[in-house]
């Protein structure tokens, strides 16, 4: 499915109302033909999205058609002879297989610096570029621009036989219309996520718009930069940008190395060599020629694979999975307000979420739920429980208030009950969802992201199961012992009677 490098950057991107409103002189016009993109969008939350795209560039996902050209173009750029092929897989659809036999612990790829596309990368149209920068564009919507920019000019960018590889539309939970998001991931957090990720890329859309592009129609024709190929860009950096440590912590695309996909049992990452002068993983299994070479995109849950990359890990097969568990103070809280002070105070709402693994749930929880249990005779440690609750690392974790221990965890119970309720109702309904489409394409795409909400919710219930199990155990020995002390006491009571 997606084929992607680490992306390192789990913050979504932010709006940019730092941007410098700077006058320029008349620039010249772009000298390059581009081809243009017709879209119509809607984006209100109350009516059904609809985005006709005609995006030029690019390929279908499985697609092998540009691919040997994209390998011909990078030997003689630069990149030296590989062991692997790019292939059709059984894991990702297309992936790099191993040519040879391949050790454990062999440096593989070697791309050099000049293939690396990254904020400092020449642009085709220097004035397009130059405006940016002077305007202190960010990274990410920067290299946005960039790649719109370049394929847009098709053959006259230096990148077109990399862009024509790849695909026209990013397995991205960018590409779920709010419909299908409300329908399909209404019972998982990963929905206000994505919900999070779309708003965020339309709002910088449209501050490139408002403060950059309607000041040089010229050099940003709408038919060329506009929401639909944003889109499309945005897509292609949450699922293939690249940390590379060694390089000052830069933001890259890895041309070739992109195009290979993630193992949960594998945790080799990118980076740049300093002895080689190239970027490499160094393998951490043997493999045989024929076998899928896999990579890791991170430790990430199956609900942040879903959200920057399209697919979800089977059920039991991710060791980072976790779900995201929503807890909140009640309203009806005597201390309320001040309990909700004390959370602002650390940067925290009466409403939290925090990540469930099926190893435990985090010490920050648990202070959480400290707080939302306690009686107006602990107002006194409001401060602190709030303080641990947060994700400030100087703040004491490992807090401890064995008088309200039964009722914290019987809170953390129940809050996951009622998650796991929504997954069981989602789960019984998923056989029956009326998917309301008449052509058989779009009739595919519905029952193939209906699969992945299964799945994800799937494994995210399953999470919440082993949680619910823990806690009703644990409770059970609170109450058994309270229940053994309370006969003991019972019983020397009447002894001494």
């Amino acid at each position: 499915m997606a084929e992607a490098s680490r992306v390192l950057q789990t913050a979504l991107v932010s709006n940019f109302n730092s941007f410098h409103r700077t006058h320029f002189s008349q620039l010249n016009p772009v000298t390059f033909r581009r081809n243009p993109v017709h879209c119509s969008v809607s984006t209100s939350e109350n009516t059904k999205t609809t985005v006709t795209q005609s995006i030029p560039w690019g390929c279908e996902m499985d697609s092998l058609e540009n691919a040997s050209a994209l390998q011909k173009w990078l030997s003689q750029s630069g990149l030296p002879p590989q062991k692997m092929a790019i292939e059709k897989v059984n894991v990702g659809e297309r992936g790099l297989v191993a040519l040879k036999n391949i050790r454990k612990g062999e440096k593989l790829l070697f791309v050099p610096p000049t293939l690396v596309i990254s904020a400092e990368s020449e642009w085709s149209s220097a004035e397009t570029g130059k405006v940016l920068k002077q305007n202190s564009v960010p990274d990410w919507p920067l290299l946005a621009t960039y790649l719109i920019s370049e394929a847009s000019i098709m053959e006259s960018s230096r990148w077109s036989n990399y862009i024509s590889a790849l695909p026209r539309q990013p397995y991205s939970l960018l590409y779920w219309t709010r419909e299908e998001l409300d329908r399909y991931l209404e019972a998982s957090q990963i929905r206000e996520r994505a919900i999070e990720r779309i708003t965020n890329v339309v709002g910088t859309y449209n501050d490139l718009r408002l403060r950059i592009f309607s000041e040089y129609p010229d050099l940003f024709p709408e038919e060329i930069f506009n929401l639909d190929t944003y889109k499309w860009s945005f897509g292609i950096l949450f699922s293939r940008l690249v940390r590379l440590p060694s390089m000052g912590d830069k933001f890259a695309l890895v041309p070739w190395a992109d195009m290979m996909n993630h193992s949960c049992e594998v945790e080799t990452f990118l980076d740049y060599d300093k002895s080689s002068q190239g970027v490499v993983f160094t393998t951490d299994r043997p493999y045989q020629p024929g076998e899928q070479v896999f990579i890791s995109y991170g430790k990430k849950s199956n609900g942040e694979l879903l959200l920057s990359y399209g697919f979800v890990p089977k059920e039991g097969t991710n060791p980072s999975d976790s779900v995201e568990l929503s807890v909140s103070l009640s309203k009806s809280d005597k201390c309320y307000k001040q309990k909700l002070e004390a959370l602002k105070k650390h940067g925290l709402q009466a409403s939290q979420c925090y990540p469930i693994r099926v190893t435990g749930w985090p010490l920050e929880l648990m202070a959480y739920a400290y707080l939302a249990v306690s009686p107006p005779s602990m107002s006194g440690q409001f401060e602190e429980m709030a303080a641990a609750a947060s994700n400030k690392v100087n703040a004491k974790k490992d807090l401890r208030y064995p008088d309200i221990e039964e009722e914290t965890l019987q809170f953390i119970l129940d809050s996951c009950e009622s998650s796991i309720s929504k997954y069981n109702k989602f789960l019984q309904q998923s056989g029956s969802l009326d998917l309301d489409v008449t052509s058989p394409k779009q009739l595919n795409r519905r029952l193939f992201l209906k699969q992945l909400a299964v799945d994800l919710c799937t494994s995210e219930r399953r999470i919440l199961f082993r949680a619910q199990y823990i806690l009703r155990r644990r409770l059970r020995d609170i109450r058994s012992g309270e229940l053994k002390g309370l006969k003991l006491f019972t019983g020397l009571r009447n002894f001494f009677k």
